[in-house]
């Protein structure tokens, strides 16, 4: 019989919004982000800027 899948961690859980382009318009990664349990949220302009939040707020979770 298949095992299941865990459930994922809701503490782990992040809404990524990305703004709109207009059409013809090279993808940007310019948006804002929320932590779903805590609510905090950023906006980002940059793979890294979301890279740095996620791993700010999942270091915080994860500490001991």
């Amino acid at each position: 019989m298949p095992q299941l899948p865990q459930p994922l961690p809701t503490d782990r859980a992040f809404v990524v919004w990305f703004r709109a382009q207009p059409p013809g318009v090279p993808f940007a990664w310019d948006g804002r982000v929320e932590h779903v349990v805590s609510g905090q949220v950023t906006h980002f302009q940059s793979l890294e800027e979301l890279d740095a939040f996620i791993s700010r707020v999942l270091a915080g979770i994860l500490a001991p």
